[in-house]
C-alpha cells in the first residue's frame, strides 16, 4: 500500500509502505475514506520537533472496517468507523474516569495518511456509524476525530457554561472547532482572536460574537476592554506556543478556567503568578473517544458542521501539496482522499 512518510523538514513524500494488518488480537484494520493534515503535523514538518528517521505520518481519520482481530467484537467488516487520535482500551481505571487519552494501554495513531490503517485497541477506540453516512458527511465525521473533539475539550476543560463570555486563542482548525464547542455549551459571549480575515469570517458562522485581531499582551488589554477590566469566564487555548499560553492565561478573570488544548512548544508558566491569579488551569491530549458517540449524532443530525474547516480538498497522494499548502497558510486544514 501506499502512505505519507517524512524524510525530513520540508520533505514529505507518498510512497510504498509496509501494509496494514493484524498485528494483535485487539487490532483493526480500516480503509481509509477520508484522512487530512493536521496543523500539529506541521510542527515535525518545519523543523520544530525532530524528524528523526524517516517514518509514516497522519492521526485523523474515518473509513471502513476491513479485518478484525479475534478479541475484537464492537465493530465488524463492512462498518463505517470515526476513531480517536489516541487509541484507548476503554476499560482500564483512565478511560472509565472520563481521560481515554490517558489510557494505560494508549498509543498515539501516527500512520493515517494511508490507503489502510492499523487500529490497535480497536475495540475501545472505534465507533461504527449505524449505516454508512453519506458522502458530504464524511469531513465533518473525520474532524471529530481530532480537531473537533479537540476543540471540545477546549470549552470542556475551561469549563464554558451557559451565559459564560469565552475567548478563543487560535484560529486554526482547532481554534474554529472550539468556537463550536463554546456555542454548543451556551456561551453568551465568543470572542475569537485572529488576524486573518478568512478564519474571521469562518468563527463568526460558527458562532463567534466578537474578533479581536490584536495579540500578546496588546491582545490581552483588548480582552479586558471588553470584560469591564476583569478578563473572561473562560479562554480556550488552542495553538500551544509560548506567547498563546502566556495571553490565554493573561486573559482570564480571577476564578476564571482555561483549557489548554494546543500541544505546547517551549511553553514554560511562572508558579507564583499562577497561584496569585485566582486562574484555574486543565489541558492535556483531548479524550476524543469520550465525545465521539455524541459529536457524531451531532454531526449527522446537521446540529454542527466542523467540516467547514477543511478549505483544500486534494487526492492522497498530493499529500506533500497539502502540507505546503498549510505551511503557507494558503489552507486551513487539507482534507485527503484516497
Amino acid at each position: 500500500m501506499r502512505g505519507a512518510v517524512i524524510h525530513g523538514p520540508g520533505d514529505i513524500r507518498f510512497e510504498t509502505v509496509a501494509d496494514a494488518k493484524i498485528v494483535k488480537p485487539t487490532d483493526a484494520v480500516i480503509r481509509t475514506a477520508a484522512t487530512c493534515v493536521c496543523g500539529s503535523d506541521l510542527w515535525p514538518y518545519r523543523g520544530a520537533e525532530p524528524t528523526g528517521r524517516a517514518h509514516p505520518m497522519g492521526h485523523e481519520y474515518v473509513g471502513f472496517v476491513e479485518e478484525v482481530g479475534a478479541e475484537v467484537t464492537a465493530v465488524r467488516p463492512g462498518q463505517f468507523v470515526v476513531g480517536s487520535f489516541a487509541t484507548s482500551d476503554n476499560t482500564c481505571a483512565n478511560c472509565r474516569n472520563g481521560f481515554p487519552s490517558n489510557c494505560l494501554d494508549r498509543e498515539f495513531m501516527s500512520t493515517c495518511q494511508a490507503e489502510y490503517v492499523r487500529i490497535p485497541h480497536a475495540q475501545g477506540t472505534l465507533v461504527a456509524t449505524d449505516d454508512v453516512p453519506d458522502e458530504d458527511l464524511w469531513p465533518g465525521l473525520l474532524a471529530v476525530s481530532d480537531v473537533m473533539g479537540t476543540g471540545w475539550w477546549a470549552a470542556d476543560a475551561a469549563e464554558v457554561r451557559p451565559g459564560s463570555t469565552a475567548v478563543v486563542v487560535g484560529d486554526g482548525a482547532v481554534g474554529l472547532c472550539a468556537v463550536i464547542a463554546a456555542r454548543e455549551a451556551g456561551a453568551e459571549r465568543i470572542i475569537a482572536m485572529s488576524r486573518h480575515e478568512p478564519r474571521q469570517r469562518l468563527a463568526l458562522a460558527f458562532g463567534a460574537t466578537d474578533i479581536v485581531t490584536e495579540r500578546g499582551e496588546e491582545g490581552v488589554a483588548r480582552i479586558k476592554d471588553m470584560t469591564g477590566g476583569i478578563g473572561a469566564d473562560c479562554v480556550l487555548e488552542c495553538v500551544g506556543t509560548a506567547q498563546s499560553v502566556q495571553q490565554a492565561l493573561h486573559s482570564a478573570r480571577p476564578g476564571g478556567n482555561v483549557g489548554l488544548a494546543g500541544v505546547p512548544h517551549e511553553v514554560a508558566v511562572d508558579g507564583q503568578e499562577l497561584f496569585f491569579s485566582h486562574v484555574g488551569v486543565r489541558g492535556g491530549p483531548a479524550p476524543v473517544r469520550r465525545y465521539l458517540p455524541d459529536l457524531i449524532q451531532r454531526v449527522l443530525d446537521g446540529r454542527i458542521d466542523p467540516g467547514r474547516v477543511f478549505d483544500l480538498a486534494l487526492p492522497l497522494d498530493q499529500v506533500a501539496e497539502g502540507y505546503r499548502a498549510m505551511d503557507e497558510r494558503r489552507a486551513v486544514k487539507t482534507l485527503l482522499i484516497p
